[in-house]
């Protein structure tokens, strides 16, 4: 309401800020377009998050079991996140071309370092009386990791997916951004280009119900596979 009431009184040019009643009418008129554009980014989102989530555990694995691997490569892991995608992106497009595969390498990096870092730090929390009872037991490497370790940290790794989940959407449109046919990103540029800020307004919108729909999906599944934490239970 505040948004429409002082786009009226400041009689601001709609191409600079539009009011929320014609964003709504834009978004009402071009739903069919709109429904392709988010079906591809949604696509395309959900194949790099599953890569994405699944290297990101791989590596917390192996990190895990090696210590002396995760002092070689850990900080080669924090460094890989001083490089900004939005950079990187052009580069992925020369060396791979226009198709899907660089997209998917984009969402990747993005989304596999918070869940290797929050599945490390869940593996290294493990409680330590019990590590040390089922060692005295005689549970075996794997018994143990799949028994105590892996369970103790499904919280820790599911905050990590969490915002992996964020994370790839945001991906997926700075891959569509670089290069695409569709898409919401595609859309969004092309909005841009041609002044329609009502329809950008409208691409971000889309870009946030993306996200909370990934947040969703994944908190779905945490309270699936983590019953028997109390928090998940409230």
């Amino acid at each position: 309401t505040c948004w429409q009431l002082a786009v009226s009184w400041f009689h601001v040019e709609e191409w600079i800020l539009p009011p929320p009643s014609n964003i709504a009418k834009e978004a009402a008129a071009s739903s069919k377009g709109l429904l392709d554009h988010t079906a591809a980014t949604l696509q395309l989102t959900l194949l790099g998050f599953a890569i994405g989530t699944a290297i990101g555990l791989i590596i917390a694995l192996m990190l895990h079991l090696v210590p002396w691997l995760k002092k070689a490569l850990y900080p080669l892991l924090v460094m890989s996140q001083n490089v900004p995608t939005i950079a990187l992106a052009p580069l992925l497009m020369i060396w791979f071309g226009f198709g899907i595969l660089p997209k998917i390498i984009v969402i990747t990096l993005v989304c596999f370092f918070p869940v290797a870092v929050a599945a490390m730090d869940g593996l290294a929390r493990t409680d330590r009386t019990m590590l040390n009872y089922m060692q005295m037991a005689g549970a075996s490497k794997w018994q143990t990791f799949s028994k105590l370790e892996l369970p103790h940290a499904l919280p820790s790794i599911f905050s990590g997916v969490r915002i992996a989940a964020t994370y790839s959407v945001m991906g997926a449109v700075i891959g569509e951004w670089i290069g695409s046919e569709k898409g919401i990103g595609y859309y969004m540029m092309m909005q841009k280009s041609a002044y329609r800020t009502d329809r950008v307004f409208v691409a971000i919108f889309i870009i946030v119900l993306l996200s909370l729909f990934m947040v969703a999906l994944v908190t779905l599944l945490e309270r699936q596979l983590i019953r028997w934490n109390p928090k998940q239970n409230k």
